[in-house]
């Protein structure tokens, strides 16, 4: 008997990705299969501002994971080669475990998730099925590109953390490797580089969003 795998039908594809987005967006369900980086280290003595700050620094970046799950799993809808879409779906179970640190940190600082990640959740899913549509090598640019964007952002989102919560830190910091590593997989399988308008609307859209988030 064979032991390769089944391919999935477009019918399971719509099943898994509306289970995706039940999991994205709703509080408490995304789960990690790591442990989370926030585990080796003490928890913070944070007064009032810093423990607003933190927390409006990590609900951006768990919309920013939001948006990458969406991202993926546009993209995964949409792409034509299967490997391509393998490495999708295996980076957004990646990105999962980032959502899960992120809201998990969020509940520590006495907060939650954005109000807005559903809007954010439909653009982004959009952009990544459109980006399928234009063919792999465009799909694989956008994530290439969304990441390097992404590794900037967690930098200066380092920077100006309270630099006493060593526990968000240690989940940015965690997050920043493994985002360079999604970039450095869709370069490697063949990234086309984005026209320079396309860069610049990516990243008002990024500004758009961090203004917003950081305190809805």
């Amino acid at each position: 008997m064979s032991s390769r795998p089944r391919r999935l039908s477009g019918l399971d594809r719509l099943v898994l990705q509306a289970d995706r987005v039940l999991r994205t967006l709703t509080p408490g369900a995304a789960t990690a299969g790591r442990a989370s980086p926030a585990d080796v280290a003490p928890p913070p003595s944070l007064d009032a501002a810093e423990q607003r700050h933190a927390a409006g620094l990590m609900r951006i970046n768990h919309t920013g994971e939001v948006c990458a799950q969406a991202l993926y799993a546009g993209q995964a809808l949409t792409a034509k080669l299967p490997d391509v879409r393998d490495a999708m779906e295996q980076a957004a179970r990646e990105e999962e475990d980032h959502l899960a640190w992120c809201e998990a940190r969020l509940r520590e600082l006495h907060s939650g998730p954005s109000l807005l990640n559903p809007l954010f959740y439909g653009l982004s899913f959009a952009v990544g099925a459109a980006a399928g549509i234009a063919g792999d090598k465009w799909s694989l640019g956008f994530v290439e590109e969304t990441e390097r964007q992404v590794v900037r952002h967690l930098e200066t989102h380092l920077g100006r953390l309270p630099t006493q919560d060593a526990r968000s830190a240690a989940i940015l910091d965690q997050m920043r490797v493994d985002e360079a590593k999604h970039a450095d997989m869709a370069q490697g399988a063949g990234a086309a580089a984005l026209p320079f308008p396309v860069r610049r609307l990516m990243q008002a859209m990024a500004r758009v969003m961090t203004t917003t988030v950081y305190r809805l």
